[in-house]
Parts: C-alpha cells; sequence; structure tokens
C-alpha cells in the first residue's frame, strides 16, 4: 500500500510537470512510448532518487535522466529510440545490483530501461529448454526451475540479482565448475539493437551480436528474453564449512598455501565448489559438494586443512533448500540487498600463474599491516576451473576462461563516503595480487576506478566487440564509463 502511494504520488507529479511545464522531446516521446501500460519517471518526480533511481553503490551518485519501466519488447524499442533521437544513452536494469551503478548508466543522463516486468517463463518439457524474461531475479529463476520438472541451471548465489546483467555478463556460481556460467547456459535471445530493431539472436541467427552479448552486453542492446539449456537440479549435496580463528600473517598465508595447493590438483572433482574467505582475524573454507555424504567424506576436506575452530557439514536432498543456504553466506549477509556506500576490485589467476610462497607471504603482511579506512572488509577467494575451463576463448565475448581463481576485494564504510585509504587499501592489494600476469577483472564485479577496464574485462575479445560495436550500435547508444567503444 505504501510503495502504491508513493507510486501515486510520482505519477501525480509528472502530470503537474506536463501541465505547468514544458515538456522536452525526449520527455515527450518517453510519454508516448509508454502511453498504453508501463510508466516513467523524470528527475522533478518526488522521491526519484529514493523510488525510481534506487542506487546500490551508494557511494556512486547518479541522476539518470529518466527510469522507464516498460512492460514489452516493443515498449523498449520505442524508448530506445526515443533516447537515440534525441541523443540520449541507455542502459537497461535488471536488478539494479551494479557495483558501479553501470545500469543506472554510471554518469549523470542516461536513460534507463528498468526490466522489472520481464517476467516470463516458461519449460519446453521435451527439450528441457526455458524462457526466461529479463527481468527476473535469481531467486524467482531457481524456484521457477525447480517447480518445472526439478531443473536448474548455474548461476550466483546472490537472490537479488537479475537475469538481464547476470546473463550476459558471466553469471558464476557453485554449480559453475560443472555446467558452466550462467551466459554458457544461454542458446537464443530476443534483444533491443540501439536502432529501436528487435531481433532474435543465436549460434544461427546474428551470431555476432549473439557473440558480443554473452559477455558484453550492456554495451550492445537490451535483452528482453532468454532461451537457456537446463539441468537436473542436484539431489544429495553437502554444504561444508571450516572456519579459523587466526589474524597473523604467517598463519594466513600459511592456510592460503594450504588451499591453492588443495584447488589448483587438476583431478579435482568437478561436483566440487569451494571458497576460501579473510576477515579480520578470521579465515573461512567454505562451498558445496554436490553428491552424497559418504562421498564427501571421502574427499577429507577437513583434513586438507587442520587447525579449524569450527566445521560443519550439511547434508541438502532438497536443492531449493541448498540455494537458501547459500544467501547466508559472509558477502551477503554483510551486504545483500541493502544499498550501502562500498569499493570492490577484483584479480584473477590462471594455473599456470598462481601466487608464488613469497608473493603470498607479501599479500598477507599488507593485508595485516595497511591502514584499510574501514572496519568493515572483506577478501573472496573463488575457486572456477571445470567446465568453465574447456569452453575456447573466443567462443563467447567472455575472455577469462582459464581463470582458476577469481579474488573479490570488497570494503564498505557505514558511515559515509568511502576515503581513498579505504581505495589505496584496495589497490594495492590487487598490485601485490597481479605482479606476474596482465590484469584480468571480472565484467560482474563493476570497478569504476579501473585504469582501462575494457582490456582488463574483455581482454584479447575486445578487438572483436568494437568491430561489432561500430556495426550495431556506430553512436554509442548503449554505453556507461567502461564498455566497448566502436572501432574507429
Amino acid at each position: 500500500m505504501k510503495m502504491t502511494y508513493l507510486r501515486g504520488l510520482l505519477v501525480v507529479s509528472a502530470a503537474a510537470s506536463t501541465v505547468f511545464g514544458q515538456s522536452s522531446n525526449y520527455e515527450t516521446c518517453l510519454r508516448d512510448a509508454l502511453a498504453e501500460g508501463g510508466s516513467v519517471a523524470f528527475p522533478d518526480a518526488l522521491l526519484y532518487q529514493a523510488v525510481d533511481v534506487n542506487r546500490y553503490n551508494l557511494n556512486i551518485p547518479v541522476t539518470p535522466a529518466a527510469v522507464t519501466f516498460p512492460t514489452s519488447s516493443k515498449q523498449v524499442a520505442s524508448i530506445v529510440k526515443c533516447a537515440s533521437d534525441n541523443g540520449y544513452r541507455v542502459q537497461a536494469r535488471s536488478g539494479g545490483h551494479s557495483y558501479g551503478n553501470y545500469g543506472l548508466g554510471g554518469t549523470d543522463g542516461a536513460i534507463v530501461v528498468d526490466m522489472k516486468n520481464f517476467q516470463q517463463f516458461s519449460m519446453n518439457y521435451t527439450t528441457w529448454h526455458a524462457t526466461i524474461g529479463a527481468g527476473t531475479l535469481l531467486k524467482d529463476i531457481t524456484t521457477r526451475l525447480y517447480n518445472a520438472g526439478k531443473r536448474a541451471m548455474a548461476h550466483g548465489t546472490s537472490p537479488q540479482i537479475g537475469a538481464g546483467g547476470h546473463f550476459t555478463i558471466g553469471g558464476l556460481g557453485p554449480l559453475s565448475r560443472q555446467y558452466g556460467m550462467a551466459l554458457d547456459h544461454t542458446l537464443e535471445v530476443e534483444v533491443v539493437l540501439a536502432n529501436g530493431t528487435i531481433v532474435r539472436t543465436s549460434e544461427d541467427e546474428n551470431p555476432d551480436v549473439f557473440w558480443a552479448i554473452r559477455g558484453a552486453g550492456s554495451g550492445f542492446g537490451i535483452v528482453t528474453e532468454f532461451i537457456v539449456r537446463t539441468e537436473p537440479a542436484p539431489g544429495s549435496a553437502v554444504q561444508y564449512e571450516f572456519t579459523f580463528s587466526i589474524g597473523d600473517a604467517q598463519s594466513q598465508a600459511a592456510l592460503y598455501k594450504q588451499w591453492q595447493a588443495y584447488v589448483s590438483n587438476p583431478d579435482l572433482t568437478w561436483k566440487l565448489a569451494s571458497t576460501l574467505w579473510v576477515l579480520q582475524d578470521v579465515m573461512i573454507i567454505s562451498g558445496t559438494y554436490f553428491g552424497t555424504k559418504a562421498e564427501y567424506d571421502a574427499l577429507d576436506i577437513g583434513g586438507q586443512f587442520p587447525g579449524a575452530t569450527n566445521s560443519s557439514a550439511i547434508v541438502f536432498e532438497d536443492f531449493l533448500g541448498l540455494v537458501a543456504e547459500w544467501g547466508e553466506e559472509v558477502l551477503l549477509k554483510l551486504t545483500g540487498g541493502i544499498p550501502s556506500n562500498f569499493y570492490a576490485k577484483s584479480a584473477a589467476w590462471t594455473p599456470q600463474d598462481l601466487m608464488s610462497d613469497e608473493s603470498i607471504d607479501q599479500f598477507f603482511e599488507y593485508v595485516e599491516t595497511a591502514n584499510k579506512g574501514t572496519l568493515v572488509w572483506l577478501l573472496v577467494f573463488d575457486f572456477e576451473g571445470g567446465f568453465t575451463n574447456q569452453v575456447d576463448v573466443d567462443a563467447t565475448a567472455y575472455p577469462h576462461r582459464n581463470v582458476l581463481i577469481w579474488l573479490q576485494t570488497y570494503a564498505i564504510n557505514l558511515l559515509g563516503r568511502i576515503t581513498p585509504t579505504t581505495i589505496k587499501f584496495l589497490e594495492e592489494l590487487n598490485q601485490l595480487a597481479n605482479t606476474d600476469s596482465p590484469y584480468e577483472a571480472y565484467p560482474g564485479y563493476v570497478d569504476p576506478l579501473l585504469q582501462n577496464g575494457p582490456q582488463a574485462y574483455w581482454g584479447s575479445n575486445l578487438p572483436r566487440l568494437e568491430r561489432i560495436k561500430a556495426e550495431i550500435d556506430p553512436n554509442n547508444v548503449f554505453r556507461n564509463p567502461q564498455s566497448p567503444q566502436p572501432a574507429t
């Protein structure tokens, strides 16, 4: 009732703007585009920032030129045409979970297309291919797939993330070692291009667009619908966790060396997912084994990392219960869907350039001694590999196929904006992590301060992305501060 009342105030405010003030061309165009369902809000609307913009990263102030809420692909196409004709850039928002607020354009003045109304879902019970609307959140995707024949797909663990951004940027999660990323499940998409046309894309139809969408989607169009392959939902699984109360650099480095050696074993089963967390005075090794408790016990994971102060191994026969448990992870407890002032960076290692013992010692010595500028910080080392390493680097726009470990460094300021001290802490930490290899960054962990972001995000695939961009979006309608630019 409260949100309905607020939305009513916004509509009244927008109407008053039309009556008492002169509407600009783009405002009139957007209202016409959304005349039959949908809605639009402009910066003069009551509670525009709080309700319509609703930034996830409060550290990045952004004021879009408008936030639109279409209900059909045709309306999305009309919005894009309005923006293009009037010289505005466009960015889609599916869950609003971007670290860099790129779903809001990243800087002032973009027209935002909020996809929350795109909730379509169906299952083909012959092929087990699912049709999913781009505005669907991961929590709903999991439930709808499971209820449609106990099916599943690989994706992240944060329930608030939307399919539109997640499926087009990567989509790593606990099932990725077995089934690939979310974008690897994608078989076909409906997408609105910069000229306002609606096209279907797949390996056989508009293949260049399909290639670009799978890894760099926000710079090439607005996906309205995905068709994805699904897998049988896991049956028995074990969620494990080992907690180590250690805060000195030497002990932390020793545990990391053990974990890195364990996950770098090329014969390690693809059924195992693992994450190492570093907090103040605490390290946690957690993950999922997709199999029986007997199979898990045979791995003797606890024996690989002695000295845990607490440990647990919970058996799940219900996949939805397991997914709910993933939502209780440390990072999600700290952030979840709650807007906050934060800064995050990412780094990667392949099996060929893992940190040496000396580099690990230096890394954790810095963690112990550096001025962090905040009490709330977190390091997350995610074990990848498996299926994701079996796909060619140039098979999709996503280039990081050889990565074995992703690092996400994360800092929150509960009292206001992120300070230069905190930024320096994360940047120097990442420099220590990447002394011997070209810098790679995961495009889902948006870093607005990253120098030469497109190269770090898309690597060797960037030239092809720039050529495709020049063909389908030469005026750079779909852009944010770090999206690929059209080739010149």
